[in-house]
């Protein structure tokens, strides 16, 4: 199957071209525990996964009228902490990948050496630094929690690398805006950022053990990963299904690595505009959106300004944020459908 032609750009991506992730995430494990005994991790214990059956109402819309008084039987799992737990423990594991000048695969030659010397200067332009900083955010304000950080009254980030360890209140970072890393190099956040910059640009790669607690108060809902059910279930079948590893409730490192990546504020001009993760049409599948198919009239998709930023030599300097954060998160990108 011949390549296919960017009409915009004139440019031909190569037919095989993908890219592999840079912020390699493990699936996270959840416990339950004491806020008053965080350092005492002996005490934490898994959260088990427990089945419930109620009798519901049907509320969908198009019940008919015959059928709105009838029962809805319902079978899921659920998860929660024990009575005499008040806080969630969740964990995972960061590895931070360089290299990002090496796809994964390609088959031009001429366009690898473009890519080569694109992603070069973007090093020496801007060391990574205004990416390393917002997924540094991320980590500090603790998102990747999703649902079990609504409602919590204190949250605690604990990061360890190597022998250092850094500690953070998440509510002293926004999810709404990135902070800046502090003038202060021997900040924790400073010296987080610096891994993570370490991390992007050199040839190795680094590794975060990354431990949140939040105190949602005693047998409260904790909020697993769900797993996609590919079939329809049966009457009487159970209908959801929740993450666990060993016997313990958990997240997907896909959930994870999305909280990690939702740092595209890019996509339009307005600078109050909420963070998306990094995509490459800028989807939102749970609300339905697509934000980078247009911005004003012209493209703003990844690969527009990919290839724009290969052609022309310049793009937008946030753009050029948006497209290497693209080639972070890693995919297929070339030419065939």
């Amino acid at each position: 199957m011949a390549a296919k032609t960017n009409k915009t750009t004139g440019l031909t991506l190569p037919s095989v071209l993908a890219f592999s992730r840079k912020l390699e995430v493990s699936d996270a494990l959840m416990a339950s525990g004491l806020w008053s005994e965080i350092d005492q991790p002996d005490t934490w214990q898994p959260i088990r996964l427990h089945e419930k059956r109620n009798r519901g109402t049907k509320s969908q819309y198009g019940v008919a009228d015959s059928e709105k008084t009838d029962p809805n039987p319902v079978h899921v799992d659920d998860a929660s902490l024990p009575f005499d737990a008040d806080t969630l423990r969740l964990s995972f594991t960061l590895k931070l990948l360089g290299q990002l000048e090496e796809p994964t695969a390609c088959d031009t030659p001429s366009f690898d050496l473009a890519l080569k010397q694109k992603i070069d200067s973007y090093r020496n332009d801007h060391q990574f630094k205004e990416l390393a900083t917002r997924y540094a955010n991320n980590i500090a304000n603790g998102r990747f929690l999703w649902r079990n950080r609504v409602g919590a009254e204190s949250i605690c980030i604990k990061i360890k690398h190597g022998k250092e360890t850094w500690s953070f209140n998440a509510y002293e970072y926004s999810l709404s805006k990135f902070s800046p890393s502090p003038d202060d190099s021997d900040h924790p956040f400073a010296q987080l950022v610096a891994v993570i910059q370490n991390g992007l640009q050199g040839d190795g790669f680094e590794y975060l053990e990354i431990i949140a607690f939040a105190k949602l108060g005693l047998g409260q809902h904790v909020w697993p990963s769900q797993e996609m059910i590919m079939a329809k279930s049966k009457d009487g079948e159970k209908s959801k299904f929740l993450f666990q590893l060993n016997n313990c409730a958990a997240m997907h490192s896909e959930k994870i690595g999305n909280a990690l990546r939702t740092i595209d504020t890019w996509y339009a001009d307005d600078i109050n505009t909420r963070a998306i993760a990094v995509e490459p049409y800028g989807s939102v599948t749970s609300r339905g959106e697509a934000h980078r198919i247009t911005n004003n009239g012209s493209k703003n998709d990844f690969y527009t300004l990919f290839l724009k930023w290969l052609k022309d030599g310049e793009i937008p300097a946030e753009q050029q944020h948006y497209v290497i954060a693209t080639l972070i998160r890693g995919g297929v990108f070339g030419g065939n459908e």
